[in-house]
């Protein structure tokens, strides 16, 4: 975000929100280094928020430095390894944990290769270095933001799916009623799967979805892009289509789930 008020501004209303309908709930944030400021820190922390930030540190030569310097990092698996330290930006007011992290990787082989001969891969290391106010160990935190895959699948699927990426017309009002529009039909998608299916997982350490959903795109061809007539014998209006039992079955769930929230409200 460009504007660093409106940033704060926008992250001190979600806050808010989420703790007026839940207000004993415990909250998390796993963000990208975009969101990496002090502001914003010291925000999340005073709010009582466990937070996970990418952070940029090409931009920090002191991380670099320390990167350079380490020779001994702690092993979390056969991938993975790390150190630790408290630290902050000069500008910053005070102090947090940084988790440095490299991952053993396969370094591409960009020279000529013969190809009758083989050629062995070279292993390097890919870093990255993330601050939290987690207190957890340095695994947890690791997979707990690692888990933002699920979040970025659901932005490819608002994209992808729900033409979210799309702008349809040169007026800022008509944009943002379009993009409304798509974050509400995905969100409704997702509700009626969760009225009409039991979680599938527990809360695991990545908060990966407790329900396995379906794409948008595959409950369009399964229900909605079917033919079928809608007539009102004596009456009472009815929905004609052929007969498949896991359509009808779908259909059923469906509109039980919709009778049921409807008598609630």
């Amino acid at each position: 975000m460009h504007d660093s008020n409106g940033a704060e501004q926008f992250i001190l209303n979600r806050i808010g929100n989420i703790r007026s309908v839940l207000p004993a709930v415990k909250l998390e944030a796993r963000l990208d280094a975009a969101f990496f400021a002090d502001k914003h820190v010291q925000i999340l922390d005073a709010q009582g928020v466990e937070f996970t930030i990418s952070v940029p540190f090409e931009r920090f030569t002191e991380l670099k430095a320390m990167i350079e310097r380490r020779k001994r990092w702690r092993p979390l698996d056969g991938t993975w390894s790390y150190f630790e330290t408290d630290w902050s930006p000069g500008c910053w007011d005070r102090k947090f944990r940084f988790i440095f992290i490299r991952q053993k990787v396969k370094k591409q082989n960009k020279e000529p290769v013969q190809l009758d001969l083989f050629t062995p891969h070279e292993v390097g290391y890919d870093f990255k270095v993330i601050v939290t106010n987690k207190r957890s160990s340095a695994r947890n935190v690791l997979r707990f933001h690692n888990g933002r895959g699920a979040q970025e699948n659901v932005f490819g699927e608002l994209k992808s799916q729900c033409q979210m990426d799309y702008v349809p017309v040169r007026r800022l009002a008509g944009n943002q009623l379009y993009l409304m529009s798509a974050v509400l039909s995905h969100n409704l998608l997702r509700r009626l799967q969760i009225e009409t299916a039991q979680p599938q997982n527990r809360t695991t350490e990545k908060r990966s979805p407790l329900w396995q959903f379906q794409e948008a795109t595959t409950i369009r061809q399964h229900v909605i892009h079917r033919a079928g007539r809608l007539t009102k014998p004596k009456g009472k209006l009815r929905l004609t289509m052929n007969g498949n039992e896991a359509t009808k079955r779908t259909f059923q769930n469906y509109l039980k789930a919709l009778g049921a929230a409807a008598q609630l409200y």
